[in-house]
């Protein structure tokens, strides 16, 4: 079976980063009819909260993004704890005892000799008094002793892949104050929930390799594992510098509709078109991860707003019943009224507008060289209720009356009814008009 997770820390909200590897994972998982699991990793307690576990579940939630099951890391604490031990003995885990300067140092010297700054395993030559020694003055960290082998392993967006594990330094597994770091916790994890599937961003590429080795020195499978493009801002900035400005439940906020967001998440940087999908069905029948590549891929929250209005146009009339509801729209003319406004916002909140010109009128917005046309148009106004036919039957009239035609006809009537210049079919608008100012 088709395990995927998506494991996001609870220190802070969901954004569209991170957003796009919860869609390529739910679909995987939902396209094989398999499980999507919600993992929070959350082992650091400092900054884990559970008021962010819960807006991280609420976002996703309200993106109809569902698992299967949540599973918290900071509850396995003894199993990572099993799995140390296991490395240890094994031979594959080691303390280190340098500073984060004293490392700093390291890594420039060999820069300047022209070195990749890759950690020289110094812990390892250390004696067992110069080893207690620094145990008695500072905390150690643990380090994962790294086979000098290629690691190769076939991504699913990327392809083939091969790294040097000898030009990568031995991963940090356990900090110097005992907290477990992502990366044992992950393949931990992986392990006992037999994740088959990984997809992350391409800035995980190293600690995959890593990770193959942690896992099978566990006795893991190893997953399959693609690495989707990163994106960035529309002019090709780093998005990470926007992400206080697009965090979902500011995109919510902002009246984003979430199938416009997830339908755009399912297709952006793939060779496929951004097209709005009616259901999350429809997605999960038509993603390709293989479609994908491994340029850096272009978000413009801009490019939101079209699908939006598009999304919110789809809605029928019993979608929208509630929300007309609360705004006091009569049930009886509720249909007529979406047929007008639906094709005319671009979020759900724009509606209220509508609403309310329908129901207080506006202020006649008449220029000067048109006041006197339309104080003629006025008094050839049909007696209400008007129905569909009033509009045509009252602009022949003004015509014949005026002599006027065409836009120096039609727009000053606009404007004088709704006090703007662009709007609905006023044939549609004019017999829902309850209160005119004119």
């Amino acid at each position: 079976m088709t395990v995927t997770r998506f494991a996001p820390s609870p220190t802070g909200f969901l954004h569209v980063g991170n957003l796009r590897t919860a869609v390529f994972n739910y679909l995987i998982a939902r396209q094989a009819g398999g499980e999507f699991i919600l993992r929070l990793d959350d082992t650091d307690p400092e900054r884990s909260t559970q008021a962010y576990a819960d807006a991280i579940k609420e976002d996703l939630e309200w993106l109809g993004l569902t698992w299967d099951r949540v599973e918290t890391q900071s509850t396995r604490l003894d199993r990572y704890n099993a799995a140390a031990d296991e490395l240890r003995e094994k031979g594959r885990f080691y303390e280190a005892f340098e500073t984060p300067v004293e490392l700093d140092l390291k890594r420039k010297k060999q820069l300047n000799m022209g070195k990749p700054p890759v950690y020289d395993r110094s812990a390892l030559a250390l004696s067992d008094d110069e080893r207690a020694a620094l145990k008695a003055e500072r905390d150690g960290h643990w380090r994962f002793k790294l086979d000098h082998e290629r690691i190769e392993w076939t991504d699913g967006i990327l392809g083939d892949l091969s790294i040097d594990a000898a030009s990568v330094s031995d991963p940090v597994l356990i900090r110097g104050d005992g907290q477990f770091l992502y990366t044992l916790a992950s393949v931990c994890d992986d392990i006992d929930f037999g994740i088959t599937h990984v997809v992350r961003g391409s800035d995980h590429v190293t600690n995959t390799a890593t990770q193959i080795q942690i896992i099978e020195a566990l006795g893991g499978s190893v997953p399959s594992f693609a690495h989707h493009s990163l994106l960035t801002g529309p002019q090709g900035e780093a998005l990470s510098k926007r992400l206080g400005t697009l965090a979902l439940r500011d995109l919510r906020e902002a009246g984003i509709e979430p199938m416009a967001l997830v339908s755009m998440m399912a297709r952006l940087g793939s060779s496929e078109p951004i097209e709005l999908r009616s259901s999350m069905e429809e997605l999960v029948d038509g993603f390709n991860l293989s479609a994908f590549g491994a340029a850096p891929t272009k978000f413009d929250v801009e490019d939101l707003k079209p699908l939006t209005a598009k999304a919110v146009a789809s809605l029928s009339v019993a979608d929208m019943g509630e929300a007309l509801a609360e705004l006091g729209v009569p049930s009886e003319i509720a249909p007529a009224f979406w047929d007008v406004a639906k094709e005319n916002v671009a979020t759900r909140a724009e509606v209220a507008k509508w609403w309310a010109l329908c129901r207080d009128g506006a202020e006649p917005l008449i220029a000067e060289e048109d006041a006197e046309f339309v104080a003629t148009a006025k008094g050839l106004l049909p007696e209400g209720p008007w129905d569909g036919d009033s509009w045509g039957t009252w602009t022949s009239a003004v015509k014949e009356a005026t002599g006027r035609k065409g836009r120096g006809l039609f727009m000053p009537l606009r404007k004088a009814l709704t006090g703007m210049e662009h709007g609905p079919d006023m044939s549609k608008l004019m017999p829902l008009l309850q209160n005119v100012k004119l």
